[in-house]
């Protein structure tokens, strides 16, 4: 990457995220903030949580940003019966009599874990540990993911029977929990149109993983003026009840709020964001912008709440203010 200043490397990263932008809309119609969202995610090496009812081509977004980018991709499908050996991959004895390791569906640049809650705890814990130190232990030796590596795990949040959700501890490994709704009317027309006529779109690749993970330090780079990184930390702080900065409203519903990771997740987010929206440098509005999706999976709700029907949203939306 021969950019003559960081600058120049910061309008580069816009272009392409824009051309990346277009690319992935040839297939995937009308999701376009969703899209933002994994986008900022993987720039800014962070996971993320997708959860949606079935059929909101939370896959086809997974396998098409992984087209456009020109990483290794792997999809495992969570079940009960999966072992950690079945996405890490084994030690199997070779014709030399010796002890040799085979990589598991883990060792891509994207992961897509598909139905994560499906499986039971261990299993989940494997990835855990991929998630956040990027390589795997066995039998006592650590191999290496490749680099960059990003998990995209899907959740299905009506279905609960056979389920085993995610402790706070593991949430917290992802970078954002994204939502996706159904499809406006007029975008489910074009979805329909474009799906049931026989049209194939195919997917140019717009970045190497080379140039990924040189954007991801450059946005590790970009400066930040004190008072938005004060009102970054100061929006985690004021989610956690019974503190020195906690809101009225976190005291009132929250049992317990976002811890230092959503801080610095809430200050590399809006850097991101603040990039691809073609600024050099990140304000308060950039913040808010990528709030909901990082805090909304790191405070959990009491009765009180519950029994009122008061949403996550809802009490980010009063922290943001």
């Amino acid at each position: 990457m021969n950019f003559k200043t960081e600058v120049e490397a910061a309008n580069a990263l816009k272009s392409k995220y824009d051309a990346l932008l277009s690319e992935i809309k040839k297939k995937i119609y009308g999701q376009d903030d969703i899209i933002k969202q994994v986008l900022i995610s993987i720039f800014s090496n962070g996971h993320c949580l997708l959860v949606g009812v079935p059929g909101l081509a939370k896959t086809l977004l997974v396998n098409t940003i992984s087209q456009a980018l020109d990483l290794k991709y792997q999809r495992i499908q969570f079940t009960p019966d999966l072992m950690p050996s079945d996405i890490i991959g084994t030690e199997i004895l070779n014709s030399d009599r010796q002890f040799k390791f085979i990589q598991g569906p883990l060792f891509a640049n994207i992961i897509l874990a598909d139905e994560i809650n499906r499986t039971p705890p261990k299993t989940q814990s494997a990835l855990l540990e991929a998630m956040q130190e990027k390589e795997v232990t066995v039998n006592g030796k650590n191999y290496q993911l490749d680099k960059p590596f990003f998990v995209l795990a899907t959740q299905n949040p009506i279905e609960q029977e056979g389920t085993y959700p995610l402790p706070e501890a593991q949430l917290d490994r992802f970078m954002f929990s994204i939502y996706l709704d159904y499809p406006s009317f007029e975008d489910e027309i074009s979805i329909v149109e474009n799906t049931t006529s026989g049209k194939t779109f195919e997917i140019e690749t717009i970045m190497s993983a080379q140039e990924i993970s040189y954007y991801q330090s450059l946005i590790q780079k970009v400066p930040i003026n004190n008072n938005v990184l004060e009102y970054a930390v100061k929006l985690a702080a004021k989610s956690r009840p019974n503190t020195e900065h906690a809101s009225p409203i976190t005291n009132k519903y929250i049992n317990w709020g976002a811890g230092p990771r959503a801080s610095q997740y809430l200050v590399i987010g809006a850097k991101a964001h603040a990039i691809i929206s073609g600024k050099y440098s990140p304000d308060i509005e950039d913040v808010k912008a990528v709030a909901v999706s990082i805090l909304r999976h790191r405070i959990m709700k009491n009765y009180k709440a519950e029994a009122e029907g008061i949403s996550i949203e809802k009490i980010i939306e009063e922290l943001l203010n």
